[in-house]
Parts: C-alpha cells; sequence; structure tokens
C-alpha cells in the first residue's frame, strides 16, 4: 500500500476475509454503559480536536451499518484503488438491540478536521414490534441524558433506500418515532440519507418524503437535503467498472454529507430532553386522567341507581328501611409485572399514596425511586390531582384500578352518609353531586388535551407511536359532547 498511514491501520486489524478488496476489523475499545448504551471507541481522543455527532435512524435493513462502515473508511482515507475495505461494526453488534455509540479519533485529521461519534439505533419498526421501539427510545433519552455524554447533535440522518417508491408503515412509525425526540430547533439539521442508490434523483424516496410532510433541512426550491450512497464496498470486486461507480456514487455522498456536517449549526439537546420528558409526562397524565374520568363515570352510574331506587321508595312510600343494590364505586390495588436490575426495581408503578393515582404506569421502566421518576419535576409529581412531592410517591410491582362491587344499602344508610334525612333533599344533593361528576369529568378532558397542544408548541412531530396516548378514548369523550373540531383535531394527530 503507498497509503502508509492505511498500512499502520492494518496491522492494529483484524482480517475478516482475503480477496478483491480485503477485508479487516478494526481493535477497538468497547464499554458496555450502566443504562445498557454500548460505546466503540476507536483511536484516541483529542480534546483539542473539534467533534462532529451524527444520529442514525432508519428501518431494520435499510443499510445503517453499512453506513457506519463507509463513513469510517472515508475517515480513514481509504480510496478504491487501496483494495481494502474496513468494518468497525461487528456483525453481531448489528443484530443487537443496545444503542451503539461510535467514536472514531482521527488525530491525523488528514481527510476531516475534525472527529466523528455516531449514534448508531438498533432498526425502528423491526419485526420485535412496539415495545421494542419504546425501549430503544427510552435508552436514547438516557443516553441524552448522562453526565459526560452525548449533548449536542450536528445531524440526524433517516437512512432509508433509493427503491423506497413509499413510506410503509413500518416507515412511517420510524419518521413519527424520531420527529417525537426532538424539538422545533432540530429541524434544519435532520436529512435524508439514500442508500443502495445508482446515482440518480432519487424521485421515488423524496416524493414518500413529502408525501410523509417530514419537517427536514430543505434547500432553496423546497426539495429535501438528501445524500447518495451505495453498498457494494464490502463485496467481491468481479466487475471493476461497477464497483468503480458505486464507490464514487458513495465518495460524492460522504463528501457532501461531511461539508454539510461543517458548516451545519450543532443542536443542544436541551430541547430535546424538554420534549422527551415532556412526552412521558403527556403520556403518564393522559392516563392518569383516563382513569380519573372512568372513575368519574362510575360514580355517575353509581348515583343514577340511587336516583331510580329513591324514585321507587316515593313513589310507592316505602319503609326507609328496605335495602337497595348499586354498583359502588371504589379504588382497589392489581399486581403488575415487575423487573429487578442490580437489586432494584426498574419496572413498575408509580403511585400516589395520598391521591391513590396512578402517576406513571405504564412506561415507567428505567427509574429506580419515584423521585428519580420521569413525572417528577423540583421535587413535585406533575401528574396527580393534588401534585403531591416525590416522597408521597411509592414504586411498586401493583397499580390502582377502578373497581365496582354489588352492595346492599338501606336507603337509610344512604341518607346519613350524605347527611340529610329529607328525601326531596337527598334527591337535590344527588342532582348535584352528578352534575359536579360532570364538570369534573369535562374538565379532566380539557387538561388531556392541553397537555397533547403544549407538547405540540415544542415537538418536531405529536403523533408518535411510542406515546400512550388514547386518541379513541378522548374521541369517545368529544362525541358525547359533540365537539367535531376537536374530534377532527385529535384525528389528524392519531
Amino acid at each position: 500500500l503507498k497509503n502508509h498511514s492505511l498500512t499502520k491501520l492494518i496491522s492494529k486489524s483484524v482480517q475478516i476475509s482475503s480477496g478483491h478488496p480485503n477485508i479487516y476489523q478494526p481493535i477497538t475499545k468497547k464499554k458496555e454503559l450502566e443504562t445498557k448504551l454500548s460505546k466503540v471507541t476507536f483511536g484516541a481522543k483529542d480534546t483539542k480536536q473539534i467533534n462532529k455527532t451524527i444520529l442514525l435512524v432508519g428501518e431494520t435493513g435499510s443499510g445503517k451499518s453499512s453506513l457506519v462502515n463507509a463513513i469510517f473508511n472515508h475517515v480513514m482515507g481509504v480510496q478504491f484503488e487501496d483494495g481494502v475495505w474496513f468494518q468497525i461494526v461487528d456483525r453481531q453488534e448489528g443484530e443487537t438491540p443496545d444503542v451503539i455509540i461510535y467514536e472514531i479519533c482521527n488525530s491525523e485529521g488528514k481527510i476531516l478536521p475534525y472527529s466523528i461519534t455516531i449514534i448508531d439505533t438498533p432498526g425502528y419498526g423491526n419485526t420485535k414490534g412496539i415495545k421494542h421501539d419504546d425501549i430503544v427510545t427510552e435508552r436514547m433519552r438516557k443516553l441524552f441524558e448522562t453526565e459526560n455524554s452525548i449533548h449536542v447533535l450536528h445531524a440526524v440522518g433517516l437512512v432509508m433506500k433509493a427503491t423506497d417508491n413509499r413510506l410503509s408503515d413500518r416507515l412511517m412509525y420510524i419518521f413519527d418515532s424520531v420527529m417525537s425526540l426532538f424539538g422545533n430547533d432540530m429541524e434544519k439539521n435532520i436529512v435524508a440519507l439514500i442508500t443502495h442508490s445508482n446515482g440518480r434523483t432519487p424521485k421515488n424516496a423524496l416524493q414518500a418524503i413529502e408525501a410523509a410532510n417530514l419537517r427536514c433541512a430543505k434547500h432553496e426550491n423546497n426539495q429535501p437535503v438528501y445524500f447518495l450512497f451505495n453498498n457494494q464496498q464490502n463485496e467481491d470486486r468481479t466487475d471493476e467498472e461497477h464497483h468503480k461507480n458505486a464507490d464514487t456514487i458513495t465518495m460524492r455522498g460522504l463528501n457532501g454529507f461531511t461539508a454539510f456536517l461543517e458548516k451545519t449549526a450543532p443542536r443542544k439537546l436541551d430541547m430535546a430532553l424538554d420534549v422527551l420528558n415532556e412526552r412521558i409526562r403527556l403520556s403518564a397524565c393522559i392516563q392518569n386522567l383516563q382513569e380519573r374520568i372512568r372513575l368519574s363515570e362510575l360514580k355517575e352510574a353509581e348515583i343514577e341507581q340511587i336516583k331510580e331506587a329513591l324514585k321507587i321508595h316515593e313513589k310507592n312510600k316505602i319503609n326507609d328501611k328496605v335495602t337497595v343494590e348499586f354498583d359502588e364505586a371504589y379504588k382497589g390495588k392489581e399486581a403488575i409485572e415487575g423487573d429487578i436490575w442490580l437489586m432494584t426495581l426498574v419496572k413498575g408503578a408509580v403511585c400516589c399514596t395520598i391521591c391513590e393515582e396512578n402517576c406513571h404506569y405504564p412506561g415507567c421502566s428505567t427509574s429506580r425511586k419515584p423521585e428519580d421518576c420521569e413525572v417528577m419535576k423540583d421535587g413535585r409529581c406533575t401528574v396527580c390531582t393534588l401534585k403531591c412531592p416525590a416522597s408521597a410517591h411509592v414504586k411498586g410491582k401493583w397499580r390502582y384500578v377502578n373497581k365496582t362491587k354489588r352492595v346492599q344499602r338501606s336507603l337509610d344508610e344512604i341518607k346519613r352518609k350524605s347527611k340529610q334525612e329529607n328525601s326531596l333533599d337527598f334527591l337535590v344533593n344527588l342532582e348535584k353531586d352528578l352534575k359536579k361528576l360532570k364538570a369534573e369529568k369535562s374538565q379532566l378532558l380539557e387538561e388531556a388535551l392541553q397537555h397533547i397542544d403544549n407538547l405540540g408548541q415544542i415537538a418536531l412531530k405529536v403523533n408518535s407511536v411510542s406515546t400512550f396516548v388514547p386518541y379513541d378514548c378522548l374521541i369517545e369523550k368529544l362525541n358525547d359532547r359533540e365537539e367535531a373540531n376537536k374530534i377532527r383535531k385529535l384525528e389528524e394527530m392519531k
């Protein structure tokens, strides 16, 4: 090799296969982070050198791993004529559910005047389903929160194939998920990285992006910023001309992408963390509100049954000692699944013992103690009715549930409980309670809608499928109130 730096690199690598090209696995330092994130580092960090951070997101099989390898080879100065190729991505790592951070430190800086950090997420929307993607999103949030970790992003690369002529449901899932992670200030840093390209304008892929209303960096002609790549660099070069053309496509894409990185202002992830935490609070609040609405409805049904019994009593002049049956609403407890990690419960429910409400369930999978839960802010809960201090909460393998039980009570007993001896006064009092419950339910519904509006002010995309928002339930309640405009708005957000 004429390139002496590559000869040096080969000496620090393990040959995977021989041929044209020879393929090597560079020796790297691997570290498992506490938050179940993996870090792969090549080279020695130079604190004086500028670093650029890229987040790659794409569907399983879109070519993210090949793109990471291509970026590594570009930084190392590998040329087609060298007849070598390096794979920094371990094949087994490419299949892991973990988020992997690749730190590519090139102190010589011959090709790029900066080092590169790549955050490679496992394929969103893979066959493992939505639950898997929620775990990935949680790990990314932890990645942004971890001290001495990622706090700045220079680009978000949405990786998709040039052959994608439409956005499948799975691909839409990806876009929705990643958009919900970031604030509005990230828009100019989101670009499309088109893989498996033949070098031509990817008309179908661009139309698919446009149809999805993807908010991303755009040129003056309003066309999305994109870069083309071909994924054949590690294949045996039986057709020299064909593979040279493929390499040219990728080199052009890499030159364009790295130029974009150089001129684009970085985005601090404070806003991303705000969006992530707000999304979690939104989800928890709406779940909590939904449960409170349901309890209100059960109490309404209870009052209606008592009213009917009272009317029969008045009509037939039945003795107050006679018993009536009705469904009494109450709160009970129910066991749920809980995972133990490092002798600590990391999956369960955070509940308020004062309000007797679930403040974070489902989705509370990373906090070890109530005070560490995302729904806590400045030492108080943002979810429960009284916004109680964190100390009033517990995290356990149980949750509160709304229940009813069939009970028998004498009318006299019911009246004494409500402090109303006169039947007419008692009936009036029941009507007041009923109106109060209906007003409370209406207020709870308005609060839920306000939470969604608040998220829309800071997030690129609200309708992430990884957010536990029971849109159908909210729409059903709005139908009861005949609020067509609000129903239409929620339908658009589903």
